[in-house]
């Protein structure tokens, strides 16, 4: 039987691999519009050889299911959160969000796209707030995007 929440943990080295089919699962289910510049193989390698060496890595990790969410911080910029598409909605996110504050208590910045209507609600409700929109020529996708920061 599952435990209610999930534990979350940094990840290692042996994580990197499901950390990053996590991401590539819930990118495609949240964002079906948006056109990724690299392929899975890619993907898995910059979580191999970049994300989990080099970032400060988290992922949330659920008895019989493995690693289910991954959290990327790279010093005050929460610069990756993906969740399994099934595990979205069970207050997964909010641990992390929860996490992200306690390690960066002065502050945190992230980017999502403007297409992606729900994580910029998920992120308001935790007191970010939208403080820049570009017209996407800054990110690899091409993708309008929008900054979001959150002050304590």
């Amino acid at each position: 039987m599952s435990r209610e929440y999930p534990v979350l943990r940094r990840a290692t080295a042996a994580d990197a691999r499901a950390a990053a089919d996590v991401w590539l699962r819930s990118f495609a289910a949240a964002l079906p519009t948006v056109v990724r510049p690299r392929s899975d193989g890619e993907v898995r390698a910059y979580f191999r050889d970049v994300v989990v060496p080099s970032r400060e890595t988290w992922v949330a990790e659920e008895d019989g299911d493995g690693i289910v969410g991954v959290m990327v911080l790279d010093g005050d910029v929460l610069s990756q959160l993906y969740l399994d598409p099934g595990r979205r909605g069970r207050g997964i996110g909010d641990l992390f969000v929860r996490l992200a504050k306690e390690r960066s208590p002065e502050g945190l910045s992230l980017w999502t796209f403007q297409v992606n209507r729900p994580a910029q609600r998920f992120y308001e409700r935790h007191g970010f707030v939208a403080a820049e929109w570009t017209d996407g020529r800054g990110n690899e996708e091409r993708e309008p995007d929008v900054r979001f920061v959150w002050r304590p």
